[in-house]
């Protein structure tokens, strides 16, 4: 099982989470292009700090929106989306280059994950640009999403992906951050739900149903209060429970 995290989401002086103590336990960094957040000095620090402890490298591509960390809807002409997500994954594959890696899978982020669970148009959008790019990368998102469906007909390879700090609606769907029960933030429970995906390919819902989610890497995120210290407690549990833990790229 693979475990990562969204860094690299700082901005000049400002930082956000500890990057660098994330890195020294997950196993995959989805890593800000520029976009949403983060900028070449950081993105360079991260991609380096990552391989040199061997944590895989993805571009976590988003919509052009610093002021709203990339958390709000922006309708896009398709074509532009494409160039603008190909223009995210050349810019940290630079930095990575640089580092002695290579960018080595594609997740959007925040409004754009969202948006391209469920809307053709911009998931399309997001796979051209991959294929475009390199049609060896992996595609990190949601099991059953439209976007997983668009990247599987292109013939890319779909890695699932479940969120242990997330609140889940019956649908499969993340509950918005706005929302009651957005997150989860208890170190128990965010371990047991990490284990419920690793092993029995389940999460639980807010209203207490259970629904499929069969995952091959399980995201905790850089922002969430005590990432750290969660990003511990899931690593160890599924380590006690006999998995591996290891880059799925």
């Amino acid at each position: 099982m693979d475990l990562n995290a969204d860094l690299g989401e700082g901005f000049g002086i400002w930082r956000l989470g500890d990057d660098l103590a994330l890195l020294d336990i997950v196993t995959s960094a989805n890593v800000a292009c520029g976009f949403h957040a983060g900028d070449p000095a950081t993105m360079r620090r991260v991609c380096l700090a990552a391989a040199q402890r061997g944590v895989a490298v993805g571009a976590q591509v988003g919509y052009r929106d610093l002021a709203g960390f990339g958390r709000r809807r922006i309708e896009y002409d398709p074509g532009e989306l494409r160039d603008e997500v190909i223009y995210q994954i050349a810019a940290l594959d630079g930095m990575c280059r640089v580092a002695g890696t290579r960018v080595r899978y594609v997740k959007p982020h925040g409004a754009l994950y969202n948006t391209a669970a469920v809307d053709e148009p911009q998931a399309t959008a997001v796979v051209s640009a991959v294929t475009d790019y390199d049609r060896t990368l992996p595609v990190l998102c949601q099991p059953g999403s439209v976007l997983a469906r668009i990247a599987t007909g292109a013939g890319l390879r779909v890695v699932g992906e479940g969120f242990a700090d997330r609140g889940y609606r019956p649908t499969g769907a993340l509950v918005p951050r706005a929302a009651p029960q957005a997150l989860v933030t208890a170190e128990a429970e965010v371990a047991e739900r990490a284990l419920k995906m690793a092993v029995e390919r389940v999460v639980v819902a807010v209203d207490g149903s259970t629904i499929a989610c069969p995952v091959e890497s399980i995201c905790l995120h850089g922002d969430t209060p005590a990432a750290v210290d969660l990003a511990r407690r899931v690593r160890t549990a599924l380590t006690e429970a006999g998995l591996h833990v290891a880059p799925f790229a």
